[in-house]
């Protein structure tokens, strides 16, 4: 794909910032038709639907950050000069295509496409059937801002596909593929990459610990569940699960005031064996399984760990790989966890609700990636580029 010149493609932004504010009473009217057809039942899903007049703001913010950040294009990563006389430059390179499957949330429209276009990217937006009227006014906007500039649409393509055709897409696709980020729960991660013929970027999954550690500040940890766990229950970056080590001093009074403070705040408990000894009336795990679930719901599970070692084992055989935290007041015991808790993003003393590209300042963010490679955590513009490496002679050859 032909690489753009920086001025242009902030030029097309910042056309598409007016655009967003110019057009707020059609987006706002399309996500309408979106919400009259929801089904309220999943609150979660529910809530990363709605467009207000707030979030058609941090669309424009979205938008205007990624503009202001330095293209991430062409950039020499190393030179070498060998003795051979050979002058090795490695530079970034954009990836060529992406697709991005997503459900629910109109802004991943406005952050994916911005995104990938700066990194010279051309994006294809499989968003779910419940944010289509949302989503197909937002595109339309995308292709207002290109064609003004003399682009083609072909840079951000949103795809009208039901499942079947998806998978048929994956499967056969009608143009070049680079890599697909699918961006949700379990079922959509394992559809993509059973069907997928190209790179796989897994991302979206929660289900998120937090320790609370012997020499953990009551009062802090109290106040950092209550953030994670309530804040935002639909963010794959909320928390799950609470694991207090029973060596901490006032043990069981403390079970008891966590058991309080939480179901003020209307989050259902589930327990462990050796927690139901202490919280008697409360619901006891029946399934081993749960450990590993995403809730994205007002309920958490409380259990006993009895070493640090113990925390560590839980987290890396049953979380997401997404966000952990250990709440202590010993450094060391929080290195030894940070070290050793294999996710994306580990917290001492602080809610994992800031494992988020913007918290971070990363900016705006295509996904949370827990992946390996070719890159973890927030997905921002520096991450959507490539590498290629650029190879000057004279006539040498290998001998």
């Amino acid at each position: 794909m032909k690489l753009l010149d920086t001025t242009l493609k902030n030029k097309v932004l910042k056309d598409m910032e007016r655009i967003l504010d110019e057009n707020r009473e059609e987006l706002l009217q399309a996500n309408q038709k979106d919400l009259d057809a929801f089904n309220r039942d999943d609150q979660a899903l529910y809530d990363r639907l709605v467009v207000d007049q707030k979030k058609v703001d941090q669309m424009i913010q979205a938008v205007n950050e990624v503009r202001l950040q330095e293209d991430p294009v062409n950039q020499e990563i190393s030179t070498r000069a060998l003795d051979n006389g050979l002058k090795i430059i490695n530079r970034t390179a954009p990836f060529g295509t992406i697709m991005i499957i997503y459900e629910s949330r109109p802004d991943v429209t406005i952050e994916a496409a911005v995104l990938a276009f700066k990194a010279n990217n051309k994006i294809l937006l499989k968003g779910g059937k419940e944010a289509y009227h949302s989503n197909k006014a937002l595109v339309k906007f995308w292709h207002r801002a290109l064609t003004q500039n003399g682009l083609s649409e072909d840079y951000i393509q949103f795809l009208e596909m039901d499942r079947s055709q998806t998978q048929e897409f994956l499967r056969n696709p009608d143009q070049d593929l680079d890599l697909i980020v699918p961006r949700g729960g379990e079922r959509l991660i394992a559809f993509v990459k059973e069907h997928a013929k190209c790179a796989v970027l897994i991302s979206g999954r929660g289900n998120n610990f937090l320790y609370v550690h012997k020499d953990a500040d009551w009062d802090k940890s109290l106040k950092v569940i209550l953030n994670a766990k309530t804040h935002k229950i639909s963010a794959c970056n909320a928390l799950d699960k609470i694991l207090v080590d029973t060596r901490i001093d006032g043990y069981k009074e403390k079970l008891e005031e966590l058991k309080k403070v939480l179901e003020t705040n209307n989050v259902s408990i589930i327990v462990d064996k050796t927690v139901k000894q202490i919280l008697t009336e409360a619901d006891t795990i029946t399934d081993e399984s749960i450990w590993q679930e995403e809730f994205l719901a007002m309920k958490c599970i409380i259990g006993a760990v009895d070493t640090i070692d113990d925390a560590i084992h839980m987290i890396n055989k049953n979380s997401g790989g997404h966000s952990a935290s250990i709440m202590t007041e010993n450094n060391s015991a929080a290195q030894i966890f940070m070290e050793n808790v294999d996710c994306a993003a580990v917290y001492q003393n602080a809610s994992t609700r800031f494992t988020d590209g913007g918290q971070m300042g990363v900016g705006a963010e295509l996904a949370i990636s827990t992946d390996k490679l070719h890159h973890r955590g927030p997905l921002g513009l520096k991450q959507l580029v490539t590498n290629k490496y650029y190879v000057f002679g004279d006539g040498q050859i290998r001998v």
